[in-house]
């Protein structure tokens, strides 16, 4: 019966630790930076997840805070959109990107403006 016992709460551990290993979260504070012609851009996003849901915010210049939409967080997956409005045009960066321990890793895409061409993106957790 007692090994039954050691038994059953060693699996029980294991599962836990195995499954504690491979669940990465994407809540915290993300920064990267972004080159334009000659400007280096500062940019990071505080994000929340609640089960499959992405929410928060994206922090730009003059640390000005827009809430992200169309947030979602899958098998490691980070999705979401930053609309936008520069001198009265309106453009949305769609971010997409695996998330791997403290670093997010993919691509951003710009509807609207005159980008077009997906660029690569990598962001930090914030210690």
């Amino acid at each position: 019966m007692l090994k039954r016992l050691l038994t059953s709460a060693m699996l029980l551990a294991i599962a836990f630790v195995t499954t504690s290993a491979f669940a990465d979260d994407a809540t915290g504070t993300w920064k990267w930076t972004s080159t334009r012609g000659d400007k280096t851009i500062e940019s990071s996003a505080k994000l929340k997840v609640e089960g499959d849901k992405l929410t928060g915010v994206y922090v730009g210049r003059n640390n000005m805070e827009t809430a992200i939409t169309n947030g979602s967080f899958k098998d490691n997956t980070v999705k979401f959109d930053v609309p936008l409005e520069f001198n009265g045009n309106k453009i949305t960066i769609k971010y997409s990107g695996t998330l791997t321990g403290d670093t997010i890793k993919g691509k951003t895409e710009v509807d609207g403006g005159n980008q077009s061409q997906p660029r690569d993106w990598e962001a930090k957790r914030a210690k």
